[in-house]
């Protein structure tokens, strides 16, 4: 192996924090982006979103997706915004999934600046969307769909491959293969006990693993989620009051419903109406038939998130939730209560002490949602502080991503040991507790990249 013609990887986000995966791998003189993901949480990686890309969109040649969620795609408009002409390269549900989200994303942007001029709280004037819904069509012009296990070149002579990573549909890992070394990134795993998706495939062989830490420093609650999701929507309606359940649109939201309706159909909560408030979500429930191979649902049980839920399809359908006559739960995205429609349900829902505000998923620091599991007695909702006097719960056990012990357990199906383990995705602790597990329980080299930093090449054997 000719080392100085070894893929390197330039880690471009998700260092430090579980949003804007980007990693830029250069190889043979072509440049490969591994995810193209918003930033989101604190301000100070938002800004990164508005700051030049770190190299000339025009430079990358194409981009390899893991799967579709917005800190994983959200930033391909801004990127064919900016001079990427390349291909997009991702497995059948991320191209179907994306189709729906990235366009959601535009159009909410739109509609955000949209409110916050008419409302003027905006620091700028005007705010201004990242992208636009037309720009975020426009990209998709540019995705080329492969195969589970079917191969591909995104440049010449680097070879790839996705591979089932669970988590959601289309989700995958990425493998990839050159004459001079190889790469594979975990992207974002599901777990082996998800009671909707199948689990991951074991992991291929290579000798740079990149993998994600969101839950690197913790496993999952070995109590059922289903106990604690029954417990707060049952002690909330029987004081009268709605249980809001912020959650992804893409994967949460669909699991979140096929639990609530089978805790309904055991009589283990009252028949209470409920709501799903997100055009996106919708439409990915829709999905779930026609990827039934990735996940477990039966069709009744599919048949059923169709026709046993509300869906709330227009503005004013939205707003009248606000108002609820009587016990009810609304889902609604997003899943950190960083935009959508589940604003003006917290804004509206949030003062009074008889509703719940329950988490169903992991909380980027600097989001609405971290602040509120913190305690916080009041949020910052469209440009003004709101009282908190809902109860606020966590539901633990129905996140989508692999614990620690998974991890350790997806990481122990290599064929070998790889040479090192980059370790990203993940909160600063979360990120280093993995690391030093994968340093002492298997005994192979691990860092935890900063932001920028690049890869050395890789050693000759």
């Amino acid at each position: 192996m000719n080392a100085t013609d070894s893929p390197r990887i330039r880690f471009l986000g998700a260092t430090g924090t579980v949003t804007g995966s980007r990693h830029l791998v250069e190889y043979a003189g072509r440049r490969v982006l591994v995810d193209c993901g918003m930033f989101q949480g604190l301000k100070q990686l938002r800004l990164r979103n508005w700051a030049p890309f770190p190299v000339p969109a025009s430079s990358i040649d194409a981009v390899v997706l893991t799967h579709a969620h917005i800190d994983h795609s959200g930033f391909l408009p801004r990127l064919v915004q900016q001079g990427f002409r390349g291909t997009i390269h991702a497995t059948p549900g991320t191209a179907d999934l994306i189709a729906i989200l990235l366009p959601d994303s535009g159009r909410l942007q739109e509609e955000d600046a949209r409110y916050a001029n008419r409302h003027g709280f905006s620091k700028h004037s005007p705010a201004l969307p990242l992208y636009t819904e037309a720009q975020a069509l426009h990209c998709l012009k540019q995705v080329r769909r492969h195969a589970f296990g079917q191969g591909f070149e995104p440049i010449p002579g680097l070879k790839a491959a996705f591979s089932h990573a669970g988590h959601i549909i289309g989700a995958a890992s990425v493998h990839l293969d050159s004459p001079e070394g190889s790469i594979t990134f975990s992207g974002d795993l599901g777990r082996d006990d998800d009671p909707v998706m199948q689990p991951p495939a074991a992991a291929a062989g290579a000798d740079i693993v990149v993998v994600e830490s969101t839950y690197g420093d913790r496993r999952h609650s070995e109590a059922p989620s289903a106990d604690a999701l029954c417990d707060v929507i049952a002690r909330t309606a029987a004081r009268g009051g709605t249980t809001l359940i912020p959650a992804f649109a893409v994967g949460r939201a669909q699991a979140i419903l096929h639990a609530i309706l089978s805790l309904k159909a055991a009589g283990r909560i009252p028949d209470l109406p409920i709501y799903l408030n997100s055009p996106m979500a919708t439409q990915v429930t829709r999905l779930v038939h026609s990827h039934a191979d990735e996940h477990r649902l039966t069709e009744p049980e599919r048949r059923d998130l169709v026709e046993k839920v509300r869906y709330v399809r227009t503005e004013d359908e939205s707003r009248a939730l606000n108002h609820p006559s009587y016990p009810s739960v609304i889902v609604a995205a997003s899943g950190m209560a960083t935009g959508g429609r589940v604003l003006h349900h917290l804004e509206a829902l949030a003062p009074d002490p008889r509703n719940t505000i329950a988490f169903a998923g992991f909380q980027a620091a600097g989001t609405r949602g971290a602040t509120l599991l913190a305690g916080a007695d009041s949020i910052r909702l469209h440009g003004q502080w709101v009282p908190v006097r809902a109860e606020v719960a966590a539901i633990e056990g129905m996140s989508s991503h692999a614990d620690q012990a998974q991890l350790l357990a997806w990481l122990g199906t290599l064929p070998r040991p790889p040479r090192h383990v980059y370790v990203t995705h993940g909160e600063p602790q979360a990120a280093d507790a993995l690391r030093q597990a994968i340093e002492e329980r298997l005994g192979w080299p691990a860092s935890v990249p900063e932001y920028l930093d690049t890869t050395p090449e890789l050693p000759c054997p």
